[in-house]
């Protein structure tokens, strides 16, 4: 068996014993026992959003990655004549954006930095007159910056708009209430903070935006419409499920009310991130956010200024050790990210932190050797203890 390698990113991400055990068994997509499953998962998602089917809101499971179920947004809740609104601070925003215009949206894009927050009287300010849909993303994972998705709802309701929030990387582990939100759709997937492995995404809809996509759609496999009418007629996919991921999510949702749900969930990954926070500062690195700004999801630090650093060198060399981290995503300056979502305790945090300042020291012991190779052939630099701690 291949050794178990510690993943420190926003997803995919590392998930329990038991959820991937749930994985080892064979279901049909007609079996009874499926199609309950997944009447389950649909329920216990909306009630996680804080709403249900009797107050009119529906969730709809779609094959694929997040990105898959953004598109099936997009593509069908927009219509023809549709005006979309993309709020950008990240990469992800401009994803969606990159998503409009394959499909022939037409798309104004409010853009701000990627170090800010989006702000309710910035998307007030800028909202063109004939605006449809509104589109933004509320854990933006490029930074971990956390928009202010319900004052942004107030202003797009009042703008008479439709309301789209990628809520990606914050569902199940920050508190979200679709009601307060005034979301009209919300996306998810399952390898995210329920802790499931990748396979498909989710969209929570209002059942009055959905019922206004009928027809809209534009393509055949991500029409979100007749996805939902499918499984609200018989329980099934209309196209093959990811049967495994979704047997193994329904095995996360348990586990997720078991740790006392988005709070319990946000408890960990809160302490997780400040354990992270901490030892990152005294360790040299800078944070890119604010602290205000900055989420517990995960945290985008900047390159040092430091001749010994290489970014290359020290994922690599911490893979070894079995440590992943991300890379940045950043347009405009060099970071790398770490993610303290998933699997994750106190504990794996702070062995990150310890191979950290191992990989550190052997990176500035290379440099030191080939600035000064003569140094380290001295008696003063064989004394030096450059052992690594483990």
């Amino acid at each position: 068996m291949a050794e178990r390698k510690l993943l420190f990113t926003p997803g995919p991400l590392n998930t329990s014993d038991s959820t991937k055990a749930a994985m080892l068994r064979d279901v049909g997509s007609r079996d009874l026992e499926f199609v309950e499953i997944v009447r389950s998962i649909r329920a216990r998602l909306l009630a996680i959003g804080n709403a249900s089917k009797d107050d009119g809101y529906e969730c709809i499971l779609m094959q694929g990655s997040g990105t898959f179920a953004i598109e099936s947004v997009i593509s069908s809740a927009i219509p023809c004549d549709g005006r979309l609104a993309v709020l950008v601070n990240g990469a992800y925003g401009r994803r969606m954006v990159e998503i409009a215009k394959v499909h022939g949206i037409a798309v104004d894009v409010l853009e701000v930095a990627e170090n800010r927050r989006i702000l309710p009287e910035q998307v007030a300010a800028r909202i063109a007159p004939g605006t449809t849909h509104v589109a933004v993303v509320h854990c933006e994972t490029t930074t971990g910056i956390v928009n202010p998705i319900q004052e942004i709802g107030a202003v797009v309701a009042g703008a008479g708009a439709a309301y789209i929030v990628d809520a990606m990387s914050s569902f199940g582990a920050v508190p979200v209430d679709l009601h307060a939100v005034r979301a009209d759709f919300l996306v998810s997937s399952a390898n995210k903070c329920i802790e499931g492995v990748p396979g498909f995404g989710f969209v929570l809809a209002r059942r009055g935006a959905l019922m206004a996509a009928q027809g809209t759609g534009r393509t055949l496999s991500l029409d979100l419409y007749a996805q939902w009418a499918g499984l609200e007629r018989d329980g099934q996919f209309r196209f093959t499920p990811p049967t495994h991921a979704l047997l193994a999510y329904h095995q996360a949702l348990l586990e997720h009310e078991a740790e006392g749900g988005v709070a319990g969930r946000a408890a960990r990954y809160k302490r997780n991130h400040e354990i992270l926070a901490e030892g990152m500062t005294a360790l040299g690195f800078e944070p890119y956010l604010s602290r205000e700004d900055q989420s517990y999801i995960i945290t985008t630090y900047r390159y040092p200024d430091a001749h010994w650093f290489d970014f290359q060198e020290l994922y690599s060399r911490l893979s070894e050790l079995g440590f992943v981290i991300y890379p940045g995503k950043l347009s405009r300056e060099a970071c790398f990210r770490i993610g303290t979502i998933g699997q994750l305790r106190a504990t794996d945090i702070e062995h990150l932190l310890a191979a950290l300042r191992g990989v550190i020291e052997q990176m500035k012991r290379r440099c030191a050797q080939a600035v000064w190779p003569e140094f380290e052939s001295s008696n003063e630099g064989k004394a030096k203890n450059w052992s690594t701690p483990r």
